[in-house]
């Protein structure tokens, strides 16, 4: 790790169990239901992540809500960048943008191909890949230069992120990918979903040799049909089927209001025991539409 520049690695560095939350600008130009999101959050979690056209679908620019939920209301964010829409040029003027906002963390991302998203057509660039990204994001925070060693003037300081696939199978491949990048110079790790505790230890036991603070991703269930989507359609999300029962078994016995009770008995349990059973670094809370379960979930674990 090197020197902390945002909340979360100052928190991370201090050793305390972080919390961050997510929150996705979409196809418009209004951004209230974002700042709401971020509002609800505060307090409860120490970051946010702003997520940079995700699944590839068309989106506003993550940069614009990232600035406003930290001046609107008073959350440091996680700037997501994928390399797939941008060559290095464009990640290089948006890097700056971010350093004159007062953006303090940085998600390297490769980003999904644009066919799984709603403008298929859509030619994607990835002139660098994560990897080199988070090389070109080393060399303009610590020598001041860009790729080609162009001086920067007064160079932007970030704390920078990388994603992972903790339930990708191998696993092996995964792992290198990441020891990649962390021998680069990552920060922190933040990963996808899991949905058991042993997901998480498998994870967490073939990284641990890298040294670098892991956040697991967490998703609760909206309802019994974003279940069904995630698990038939999502890469490489595995949900046990005693966690699938209890969510069904939770629509039959009270609809809509069942269902969220039963997410915060599950998620809440299942962080109490990461927290309690492994060396994950925090958690990365994921429930873009629903935010306010996130507090509910945090408050019910015990751990704020």
């Amino acid at each position: 790790m090197g020197e902390a520049y945002s909340e979360l690695m100052k928190q991370i560095k201090a050793g305390k169990f972080v919390f961050t939350g997510e929150l996705e600008p979409v196809k418009s130009t209004n951004l209230q239901e974002v700042i709401e999101g971020a509002k609800t959050l505060k307090g409860h979690v120490v970051a946010v992540n702003i997520t940079d056209n995700p699944t590839a679908f068309g989106y506003m620019n993550a940069l614009v809500p990232s600035y406003l939920i930290q001046k609107e209301a008073g959350v440091e964010a996680v700037y997501q960048m994928t390399t797939r829409d941008r060559n290095r040029l464009a990640l290089i003027s948006d890097v700056l943008a971010a350093g004159a906002l007062g953006i303090k963390n940085i998600l390297a991302l490769t980003g999904d191909h644009t066919t799984v998203g709603d403008t298929p057509q859509a030619k994607p660039v990835f002139d660098l890949d994560s990897a080199t990204f988070v090389y070109m994001l080393r060399k303009m925070i610590d020598e001041g230069v860009d790729l080609n060693n162009n001086k920067i003037d007064d160079p932007p300081k970030f704390s920078i992120g990388i994603a992972a696939a903790p339930n990708a199978d191998p696993l092996e491949p995964e792992i290198l990918k990441i020891e990649r990048k962390v021998k680069i110079g990552v920060d922190f790790i933040q990963t996808q979903c899991v949905y058991s505790v042993e997901q998480a230890k498998n994870f967490l036991d073939a990284a641990s040799y890298l040294n670098t603070p892991i956040l697991l991703g967490i998703a609760p269930f909206k309802s019994v049909g974003m279940m069904k989507w995630m698990v038939e359609f999502v890469p490489g999300i595995k949900v046990p089927e005693e966690v699938q029962d209890r969510i069904r078994k939770a629509k039959e016995r009270g609809g809509k209001e069942a269902i969220f009770a039963e997410n915060i008995e599950i998620f809440s349990q299942m962080i109490r025991e990461i927290r309690k059973t492994t060396n994950a670094t925090g958690i990365h809370m994921m429930a873009v539409g629903f935010e306010w379960i996130v507090p509910k979930i945090i408050e019910h674990t015990g751990l704020e």
